[in-house]
């Protein structure tokens, strides 16, 4: 079974999540997606997401083709998340901060060589989670 790790905050679950995390799962047998706690998405985005980190799990839990959610690492870049789960595949959203390349080389001294991929944009334009709250 190949396993696959998304990440993301997930404030509002909207078709571009929906298209990321399909293309995800194309990558492998088994998604697991990663919500950010609430403190490393105000880190991250330098805002609190309007919901707290249980309803986003709750609502990605509720994806029919996510195997698995969960709750991120308290500490950022902790990778305590990728020791336990083992995947073999991590998709990237177009927007993520981190690059392929230095994702790479952390989980490399980790002894981890996971295929990364950056998926495409679904709409960026329309469905962005600030977007949408802007036209609210």
């Amino acid at each position: 079974m190949k396993k696959v790790m998304a990440f993301g905050t997930f404030d509002i679950v909207h078709e571009g999540h929906v298209y990321y995390l399909k293309e995800a799962k194309k990558l492998g047998d088994y998604l697991i997606v990663v919500v950010s706690r609430d403190s490393n998405a105000l880190k991250i985005k330098g805002k609190k997401p309007l919901h707290n980190e249980k309803e986003r799990l709750e609502a990605v839990k509720k994806l029919d083709f996510v195997n698995e959610a969960v709750l991120g690492d308290r500490e950022m870049r902790g990778w305590e998340i990728i020791r336990k789960h083992k995947p073999l595949a991590i998709a990237l959203g177009y927007d993520q901060w981190t690059s392929e390349m230095s994702l790479a080389e952390e989980l490399g001294k980790l002894g981890y060589n996971p295929q990364i991929v950056r998926i495409k944009p679904f709409q960026p334009e329309k469905y962005k989670t600030s977007k949408i709250l802007k036209r609210g």
